[in-house]
């Protein structure tokens, strides 16, 4: 057996920004992010146990990552997986693109499209997702710099199970009382517009005339409801150039799974407990927990051990 016919079981990062909770390490407050899927993550078992997932890329290159990847990030990780336990409001904030973050931040730079996923919701919470309609580049350049910007912000009420698509570009922010997954470009540029009224710091700078450059004035992201699911089904939930993320739903019937050889897929269990599994391996991931499935690996099953919903993402 080689050491990419196996599951690559993840030991998560956390992040204590100031606006998180603890929902995601009871006991740890405030733990705002738990970084499931990150370049530095390590693997927790098998013959690459305590290897970054950034070794492991650089290591094995197509066999681990797949053509797609290969073609977009070399042997870089290409995603960033989070999730987000968000108490206060998070920062008002944009990402560059994959040109403005070359020509703002540097050489071998990538932007940050990015995409959420909504694991849960208290009643009437929001977020911001855009700028109003017919808001001028001019006049959004003026209210960002005078700090006036979230009076023509786009609000959106949102619950459990929805979806938003987060093109680079797009002016958003996270409102308290939301626990978030997310998807994203191997890129953690944020450009912060404005902080709810908590002081400027070295940490918490805001990023006023980068965030100028680079928001698009007149766009509102869309917010897609949660499918119909039922026991062993799997739904499309955005598909772009930097990523596809499918929702993976299972009581008692397993779900056929293939990377064709192409790309690697990431699984994270965002409710319940289930199985990956081929004839030769298998791992078991509770709640929260993810594993890395290698392109090579090919044709395996996700296999429920109780009600389970999981989020696949791939490129």
């Amino acid at each position: 057996m080689t050491p990419l016919n196996s599951f690559l079981k993840l030991t998560p990062s956390y992040r204590d920004y100031v606006w998180g909770g603890e929902k995601l390490r009871p006991g740890h407050y405030p733990t705002a992010e738990a970084w499931v899927v990150w370049e530095d993550d390590l693997v927790e078992s098998g013959s690459l146990a305590g290897k970054t997932l950034g070794e492991v890329a650089a290591q094995f290159g197509e066999t681990f990552l797949g053509a797609k990847a290969m073609s977009r990030t070399g042997t870089r990780f290409p995603l960033l997986i989070k999730l987000l336990d968000c108490a206060q409001w998070l920062s008002l904030q944009v990402h560059p693109n994959d040109k403005q973050a070359v020509e703002l931040e540097g050489a071998n730079q990538f932007g940050k499209t990015e995409a959420w996923h909504i694991l849960d919701s208290e009643p009437d919470a929001k977020l911001v997702a855009g700028v109003k309609p017919n808001t001028a580049p001019y006049v959004l350049a003026e209210l960002i710099r005078n700090g006036t910007v979230t009076d023509h912000v786009q609000y959106a009420n949102i619950k459990q199970g929805d979806t938003i698509f987060m093109p680079a570009g797009t002016l958003h922010a996270l409102g308290p009382g939301l626990l978030v997954y997310e998807v994203q470009q191997t890129s953690d540029w944020t450009y912060r517009v404005y902080d709810w009224g908590r002081p400027a710091t070295e940490k918490r700078p805001l990023h006023v005339e980068k965030s100028i450059q680079v928001t698009q004035a007149d766009f509102t992201a869309p917010v897609t409801p949660m499918p119909e699911t039922g026991d062993g089904t799997r739904h499309t939930l955005v598909q772009c150039d930097y990523f596809t993320l499918e929702l993976l739903s299972a009581q008692t019937n397993a779900i056929e799974l293939d990377t064709n050889g192409e790309t690697f897929h990431a699984i994270t269990v965002i409710e319940g407990r289930a199985v990956l599994q081929t004839e030769a391996v298998s791992v078991e991931l509770d709640r929260f927990q993810t594993a890395v499935v290698p392109a090579e690996m090919r044709r395996y099953q996700f296999q429920p051990l109780t009600n389970c919903r999981a989020l696949k993402s791939s490129v």
